[in-house]
């Protein structure tokens, strides 16, 4: 999007990833990951390795991260593989209220990796505790619900 000059982005095939980046660089984004993930996710894979086309100080680098790398285990596909629209609002409600598992350490990864890209956090394992203690802390929560009223408002 236009004047998004940081940002995470999902491609769905790994040889994707690159270009994308380019494109984002000559658009005139200062830092992304475009990711792929090893299990076909087109997310920071909880379940292993994540090809990550990283655009950092003007260079688009090539590099692999591994959910170990921030401090967390790796899952199985099975466990985060979603489900009706209603399971998944029960499921992300869950985890907003603190439950812990799969579903909870592929966000806290994902969140982290934003972390990084928008120079908030350092590493990725600073980014997990950063977004664990929103979620611990109740702000994440309070942050969603918030967004619910305005566009439910609207």
């Amino acid at each position: 999007p236009a004047g998004v000059k940081r940002q995470l982005t999902g491609a769905f095939a790994p040889d994707l990833i690159f270009p994308m980046a380019e494109t984002l660089q000559a658009l005139g984004a200062e830092a992304a990951w475009l990711v792929h993930g090893g299990d076909g996710t087109d997310e920071v894979s909880i379940t292993g390795p994540t090809a990550v086309a990283m655009l950092k100080d003007g260079r688009v680098t090539g590099a692999q991260v591994h959910p170990e790398d921030a401090g967390l285990p790796v899952h199985p596909l099975r466990d985060i593989l979603g489900g009706s629209p209603e399971e998944n609002g029960v499921a992300f409600r869950a985890l907003l209220e603190g439950e812990t598992g799969a579903y909870r350490d592929a966000v806290l990864l994902n969140a982290a990796a934003a972390l990084v890209v928008a120079e908030q956090a350092g590493d990725l394992k600073a980014g997990v505790e950063m977004a664990r203690e929103s979620i611990d802390s109740g702000a994440a929560r309070r942050a969603v619900e918030g967004l619910a009223r305005v566009t439910s408002a609207g």
